[in-house]
């Protein structure tokens, strides 16, 4: 590494490491949103009501399908407009702008939310009905039924596809630099394009995605140890 080189790392170091805390707070928030909408989304398709499951599978087929860039794309830019004209219409005059922060945090939220609904919904339905009929015979209320059964039979099967939308998320979050949103990406861009080192910046992008993801995959190992407590051990394949 030359002596301009090493400048531009350290010059760069500071708006790098706020990049790559502004991916983090992006990636925290969208998941624990989208988490929250897999658990709606869930519900939804395994209710008994008929319009409500095809309302939940219309949202996660559809989502699913469309890539996330052009989501963003459209949510940033069509969404202003949008919000322009309503307010226009009400006789509020100016132009409405989303937020860089808020387009990254809704488009993954409400992405995270269509694959979280169909891996929550596998898990719940790996569940041995006896013991769902069993919180019934006992009189269990939906809730207590659904955090003291559901939940914890729930999470042995689901917290392996629940890690890989997560590491998937960090890496989609890359997608918001289209907007011009100074997330991780974004920075390395303009640190690579203004320094000219373009090897030494993205480089340092890999190893910061692969710090991320490598400490997310120990955690969720270690927390995928902890609720298969007292199970059986499986042999790898």
């Amino acid at each position: 590494m030359n002596k301009v080189s090493q400048e531009g790392l350290l010059d760069w170091a500071g708006p790098i490491l706020q990049g790559a805390l502004t991916t983090l707070e992006i990636a925290v928030l969208a998941y624990a949103i989208g988490l929250l909408l897999g658990l709606l989304g869930a519900s939804a398709r395994l209710s008994p009501w008929a319009p409500l499951r095809g309302l939940a599978t219309a949202y996660s087929t559809a989502v699913r399908a469309v890539p996330e860039l052009l989501l963003i794309i459209l949510l940033y830019y069509a969404g202003s407009q949008a919000l322009t004209a309503l307010t226009n219409a009400l006789g509020l005059p100016g132009q409405v702008a989303i937020n860089g922060f808020v387009t990254a945090v809704g488009v993954l939220a409400f992405v995270q939310g269509a694959y979280m609904t169909e891996v929550l919904r596998g898990a719940i339905l790996a569940i041995p009905r006896g013991q769902l009929e069993a919180a019934d015979a006992f009189g269990f209320s939906a809730w207590t039924r659904f955090h003291r059964i559901v939940v914890p039979a729930m999470l042995p099967n689901a917290l392996p596809g629940m890690s890989n939308l997560w590491l998937i998320l960090i890496k989609d979050t890359a997608l918001i630099s289209v907007i011009g949103f100074s997330e991780l990406f974004f920075t390395i861009q303009q640190a690579a394009a203004s320094t000219r080192a373009h090897f030494l910046f993205y480089a340092a992008a890999g190893v910061i995605y692969l710090a991320m993801t490598l400490s997310s995959t120990a955690l969720f190992t270690r927390l995928e140890r902890r609720v298969r407590r007292g199970q059986p051990l499986r042999e790898e394949a």
